[in-house]
């Protein structure tokens, strides 16, 4: 698919999470296939941009592949500051959020509490349109609550717009992450609209991939929490969609060596301090299994680099003696 002038190598796409999708996490996923990974989500509120964290996001030196940016907020004009400011710093996609349920988000009016305002919905999306001249993508859920999915509506109104693709979560905001995705909603919005959509939720292994592209005709695949701890996933489902078969699960040798290089990245990127408590969450994912659980409970107790990568070679090299 072609979002504004960039040409995507497949449909896969990394979903934008807080906390989650930095760079470092970005590029492996890049790496493995992704044709692109779109970035945690930055507040438009200037007053919070003077923060490390702030910093971080909307530095993109060292980046692999295109650049996608996500903004968040509910006042039009700061959304389009927040959209130009991005640019200068080499954002080449505006991404808007419209479907992160969190409430600490949605009280603000932001997020996918804008769905139950289609005039507020069009306010922002013109005026970040008409402030940029790179392409601006929407991001957002089926609706607000299970008896209120009003995404086709929503998704003419962005095409009206302006926007370039629409990626669609199939959950309502009041769903959050609970119960299963729901893909018609998806389908629907794809039929109602002639620009990319890209259909969210739910899809961890090859087989959900294939069936919800089939399903829901949709022009590429946003994946998120699939991809945590499996930056491979992207690679599997590559493999499997061109082939109709399955990769061999990835092997341990290698597996060691992107979990010790994702853990350096973060310790580069946050320091120390910060670097070791996002490595336990990453290393939560990439040991996601019940008789783990010992494993990263004593990991989350340490206290310094070194003796995190220790224990991660230690880790990997008794499993080779085994």
């Amino acid at each position: 698919m072609q979002i504004g002038p960039y040409q995507l190598k497949n449909q896969l796409i990394v979903a934008p999470m807080a906390g989650v999708t930095d760079q470092p996490f970005r590029n492996l996923c890049v790496r493995y296939g992704a044709a692109m990974a779109v970035s945690e989500m930055l507040s438009s509120n200037p007053d919070v941009w003077d923060t490390d964290k702030s910093r971080q996001r909307m530095s993109h030196a060292g980046e692999n592949g295109i650049r996608s940016v996500q903004i968040a907020g509910a006042d039009p004009e700061l959304m389009a500051n927040a959209a130009v400011v991005n640019v200068q710093q080499g954002a080449q996609i505006i991404d808007i959020n419209m479907g992160c349920p969190a409430k600490k988000v949605n009280k603000k009016l932001a997020g996918s509490a804008l769905l139950q305002n289609p005039v507020q919905v069009k306010a922002i999306l013109q005026a970040v349109v008409a402030a940029v001249d790179v392409p601006v993508t929407l991001k957002i859920r089926t609706g607000w609550a299970p008896e209120h999915r009003n995404g086709v509506h929503i998704a003419q109104i962005a095409e009206d717009c302006g926007i370039a693709s629409l990626a669609v979560h199939g959950r309502t905001r009041q769903c959050m992450y609970k119960g299963d995705a729901e893909y018609d909603t998806i389908k629907a919005i794809k039929q109602n609209i002639s620009i990319p959509v890209i259909a969210n939720g739910d899809i961890v292994t090859p087989e959900k991939a294939r069936y919800v592209l089939d399903h829901t005709g949709v022009d590429a695949l946003m994946i998120g929490r699939g991809a945590q701890g499996r930056p491979w996933i992207f690679r599997e489902i590559q493999h499997y969609l061109d082939t109709g078969n399955k990769l061999a699960p990835v092997e341990m040798d290698e597996k060691r060596l992107v979990m010790l290089e994702h853990l350096k990245n973060l310790y580069e990127l946050y320091g120390e301090y910060k670097g070791i408590r996002f490595a336990r969450k990453h290393v939560g994912w990439y040991l996601d299994q019940e008789e783990q659980r010992p494993f990263r409970a004593e990991f989350n107790r340490l206290e310094t680099v070194e003796k995190q990568c220790s224990m991660v070679e230690r880790y990997f090299d008794e499993i080779a003696q085994n």
